[in-house]
């Protein structure tokens, strides 16, 4: 099993000039390969893959002497990853690549020959590079990629195989449903409530009083790249709280459940609410939902997403009646059928838990396999719930991929034990 330790670099000013010599020919063959293959393309019709550009290296070498200061396997890596990038591209999973600029973070990936030892790394050309390792490092390298931020602070991300198999996914255990919102950060089934840090308003006035100052330095000067350094700590320091409180409570979540359900949100288009997107940029709720999914397949355990168009919040979970209209500025509600008394987010919540278990007891019927008996929640409720009756803005397509030409609202008959 493939896994990731980020540990800090503490490079001497020597080794900090050969590090900004390897990240400037790095940057500069990345732009001249994606320039040439723009030209190409215009020109021919036909473009260049990251295996014909490496065949270049040779050659630029020649005509420019100082790429070979670099150690060559990481410029082969640099027309690689250019390939990839475009690949990704084509498969509509990334935008276009981009030229890299010498302003902001700037990394270099080595794909092999570097030694982890315990208080230092060995990289090609560089040399023995202090680091704090805080992480055992246990298997076969894979890759290193060592990056500088904003804030001139050095990193190696050590790609590694453990050698250990993945651990088998299974549903036995409890199950939760996370609601994700502004107020409260997220809301779970079982009604616990974690409030929204709100990190970027504790450390708003400072960020306020450092870009005041940047913007009346000369461009160019010394004194506006002091300043510039000064932005990039404030926000380095939003980002690290940001992640210290989603760590934890990914980790607490994952840790504590079996199943986590969550909504797949469209963060993107929320984003395009002008009164919202400053809440919602700084919420995090997408880097949350990536630590969900990664820590859960680590520890053998199933994250699942339900439809963004699924009316999690109109539905009463206890008649399964749906409402035609409820505004957000309604957070309690009482349902017309069953006379039951709702928490907007609670209710949301147990119902985001409920259809997540019938999309995995749904799709272990259609595949045929052994369907886990007595699949249940931690309060009991059961996994699998009868079709509901949805208004015309209720949920507009699949809420997962069963089969090839099957989806997820296909008409079965599930029977729940």
């Amino acid at each position: 099993m493939f896994k990731v330790v980020k540990v800090r670099l503490y490079p001497d000013a020597q080794q900090q000039l050969l590090l900004a010599q390897a990240f400037g020919s790095c940057r500069w063959l990345w732009n001249y390969c994606l320039n040439l293959m723009n030209q190409t393309y215009k020109e021919t019709g036909f473009g260049l893959s990251g295996y014909e550009v490496k065949k270049l290296i040779p050659r630029l070498k020649k005509e420019y002497e100082w790429l070979s200061l670099t150690y060559s396997q990481c410029l082969q890596q640099v027309c690689l990853n250019l390939g990839i990038a475009f690949n990704n591209f084509f498969e509509k999973r990334a935008k276009y690549p981009r030229f890299k600029s010498k302003h902001g973070k700037q990394s270099i990936q080595y794909p092999q020959n570097v030694k982890v030892a315990d208080s230092y790394l060995t990289l090609p050309k560089i040399g023995d590079v202090s680091a704090l390792i805080h992480r055992a490092v246990e298997g076969k390298i894979k890759t290193v990629t060592v990056s500088k931020n904003c804030s001139n602070q050095y990193f190696a991300a050590i790609l590694f195989d453990d050698g250990k198999e993945k651990p088998n996914s299974n549903t036995e255990g409890k199950a939760i449903g996370i609601d994700l919102g502004l107020t409260h950060f997220a809301v779970t089934s079982d009604g616990s409530k974690f409030d929204n840090p709100r990190i970027l308003n504790k450390h708003e006035k400072n960020l306020k009083l450092k870009q005041q100052q940047l913007s009346r330095k000369q461009k160019g000067s010394n004194n506006r790249i002091k300043a510039r350094n000064k932005v990039a700590r404030v926000h380095r320091k939003i980002a690290n709280c940001r992640e210290d409180f989603l760590h934890k409570l990914s980790r607490r979540i994952v840790n504590e459940n079996q199943v986590i359900v969550v909504e797949n949100l469209n963060v993107k288009g929320m984003m395009q609410n002008h009164k919202l997107a400053k809440s919602i940029h700084q919420v995090g709720w997408g880097m949350f939902c990536t630590m969900l999914k990664y820590k859960a397949q680590m520890d053998g355990k199933i994250y699942q997403e339900v439809d963004r168009f699924f009316p999690s919040s109109k539905i009463c979970h206890v008649c399964l009646n749906q409402v035609g209209s409820l505004p957000l500025d309604v957070r309690f509600w009482t349902c017309d059928n069953c006379q039951t008394r709702h928490d907007r987010d609670i209710n949301a919540s147990i119902n985001i838990k409920d259809e997540g278990l019938r999309i995995l007891n749904l799709s272990a019927v259609v595949r045929r396999a052994d369907a886990p008996e007595g699949l249940t929640s931690g309060t009991g409720d059961k996994a699998c719930r009868p079709d509901i009756s949805r208004s015309k803005g209720g949920r507009k397509k699949s809420t997962t991929a069963l089969s090839v030409g099957q989806e997820a609202h296909t008409d079965l008959t599930v029977q729940c034990g």
